[in-house]
């Protein structure tokens, strides 16, 4: 009777040690397939976005050309012709009108090659993140509106187009909003690297606001965010009434391989 209660115990624990171990290897499987799904769309997200910048590159790059070979070379016929019309002066009477239309046609002219060439610039593959964001605070402080100071590490590696081109924008849209809603004086603009993470941090001095007040309204926090995940990063903002925004952009040195 005690050999058949002991081997009924062990039986029992035999099937309850079975029962343990099957939940947890269970469990550990699921976490797994949790955690190779969210990396799989997390990988098919950065090539989407990759695959969109291209197109979008492509398109503009596309764009730029026509209206530098299509319409600028009609712009200028239409320029040569005016000119034409003012020499030989055969209506005196609207002489003065005839330059007027030529000065609008050269005027136009002029724009659409600044429009040409912004849009087949190349510079986000050609410089660094450093030099791209150094530009854009350079512009800031040209309008003359609040200072903007930057500083980087030396030690930054080369980055991805898309990575570059999403931390570009990052660094616009912020500066934009503290230009048009903060009233900030200042804003600092720093690039940092270390053995782990490349980190991006932008700070005014402007009024702030409460984080909560921004549910459901935080259209470019919220911009800002999904951009950043979409490169494997973080995103931390922190802000309150009168005390400015910070925000910091965290990502992996492994994301960037």
């Amino acid at each position: 009777m005690i050999i058949s209660l002991v081997t009924t115990s062990l039986v029992f624990l035999i099937l309850i040690t079975g029962i343990i171990h099957f939940i947890l290897q269970f469990k550990k499987r699921k976490l797994a397939y949790e955690k190779d799904k969210i990396e799989t769309t997390q990988k098919h997200l950065q090539d989407l976005l990759q695959t969109q910048l291209e197109i979008q590159a492509q398109t503009m790059q596309h764009i730029g050309r026509e209206i530098h070979d299509s319409v600028g070379q009609k712009l200028t016929l239409a320029s040569l012709y005016t000119q034409q019309l003012a020499y030989e002066n055969k209506a005196p009477q609207i002489n003065d009108k005839i330059e007027n239309i030529g000065n609008i046609i050269n005027t136009s002219l002029a724009e659409l090659r600044q429009l040409s060439k912004s849009l087949t610039d190349d510079s986000i593959s050609e410089s660094g993140i450093a030099e791209l964001v150094q530009q854009e605070c350079t512009k800031v402080n040209d309008l003359k509106k609040c200072t903007v100071s930057f500083s980087s590490d030396q030690k930054i590696q080369p980055l991805p187009y898309q990575v570059k081109s999403i931390l570009l924008r990052i660094v616009q849209e912020f500066l934009q909003n503290s230009i048009k809603h903060s009233d900030c004086k200042n804003i600092q603009v720093a690039l940092r690297s270390n053995e782990s993470a490349l980190i991006l941090n932008l700070k005014d001095d402007g009024k702030g606001f409460e984080l909560k007040d921004t549910k459901g309204k935080g259209i470019g926090l919220s911009n800002m965010k999904k951009r950043t995940e979409l490169i494997g990063g973080s995103c931390y903002i922190d802000s309150s009434a009168g005390k400015g925004t910070t925000l910091i952009i965290t990502i992996p040195l492994q994301q960037l391989k």
